[in-house]
């Protein structure tokens, strides 16, 4: 039974997040996911940063980032949690962004495993709260379904377990900018990079955000890139950072499950919440008045909507 705690936005039909043509795509892309899927996965030890609540024995909180993100995203408010909630808070780098190594398999039962093999490796006390953002949502959806006794609850932070038609397409785009500026014309100047990527992205904050994977180096050095763009590209354009290689009938949590959402963004339409309720009937919907960069761009109403919902749950 999900709850409800905000109104409902008016409803977006998945039809216009899924174009015909993407509905053959899908099963392609869903069969080689199973193919991969076949074979063993073999994990990274993940970079991280650790905020400590000395003398703490409640669960911890672990972030996992979005696309094109990294540990650093969530400093500031692991920092405001760890002291509002009275816990350790990590912030991870997934496989072939931040620190973390680069792997050429990138797709969701990968990153899970990673995730995996990391919170493996702890010694916590408390089973792990898992918050995810956009890519790191699924990746923590997929954790949850995978292995059901890890995480103590899940937070997805803008996404939901489904597949998107062309949302990634603008994701491609910032790779080809990126890629252009940095193979093809070996641009010295970062200015030189964002004059590039603003061919395809006018926003300048969300071009910001994607120049942090650049490294400038020394004066009249080429650009270069921290992370794997052709990786990432090719994860991308076959579909698995927008695709959903899970199924209901096989798989499903029944651990409490909070989905928060950017009323301006269409990452988790109304109508999309039967398929929310398969894989986790357990579930809660909270809304709020922002884009797609919930975090960021409201981290204030973010933390008060996730310090209620944690701190509800563990009195229940």
């Amino acid at each position: 039974m999900f709850k409800l705690t905000h109104p409902l936005r008016a409803s977006v039909s998945p039809a216009a997040l899924r174009t015909t043509i993407w509905g053959s795509f899908e099963r392609y892309f869903s069969q080689s996911l199973l193919k991969k899927n076949s074979t063993p996965i073999e994990t990274v030890d993940l970079a991280y940063d650790e905020f400590e609540a000395p003398g703490s024995n409640k669960s911890p909180l672990v972030f996992l980032h979005g696309l094109f993100g990294s540990k650093s995203n969530n400093r500031t408010v692991a920092k405001q949690l760890t002291e509002r909630l009275g816990r350790n808070v990590y912030c991870l780098d997934l496989r072939n962004f931040g620190s973390s190594p680069h792997s050429k398999r990138l797709d969701y039962p990968s990153l899970a495993a990673d995730v995996e093999n990391w919170v493996a490796q702890r010694d916590f006390e408390q089973k792990p709260i898992l918050i995810g953002h956009s890519m790191g949502a699924k990746t923590a959806m997929a954790v949850a379904l995978r292995k059901p006794d890890i995480p103590k609850m899940i937070v997805s932070v803008d996404n939901a377990p489904i597949t998107f038609g062309n949302t990634d397409s603008k994701f491609n785009k910032y790779i080809n900018q990126l890629r252009l500026s940095l193979e093809k014309y070996h641009y010295t100047n970062i200015k030189d990079v964002d004059a590039k990527l603003a061919d395809v992205e006018p926003n300048k904050v969300i071009r910001q955000f994607v120049l942090m994977n650049m490294k400038r180096g020394k004066k009249d050095e080429p650009v270069t890139s921290k992370i794997p763009l052709g990786i990432i590209g090719d994860a991308i354009s076959k579909g698995f950072i927008a695709s959903w290689p899970y199924s209901p009938n096989e798989l499903r949590w029944t651990g409490p499950a909070l989905f928060i959402r950017g009323t301006e963004s269409q990452y988790i339409p109304d109508d999309v919440f039967p398929e929310i309720a398969q894989f986790f009937p357990n579930f809660e919907i909270r809304d709020i008045k922002c884009g797609h960069w919930v975090i960021s761009e409201k981290p204030n109403e973010f933390m008060d909507v996730l310090c209620e919902y944690i701190e509800r749950i563990e009195d229940e």
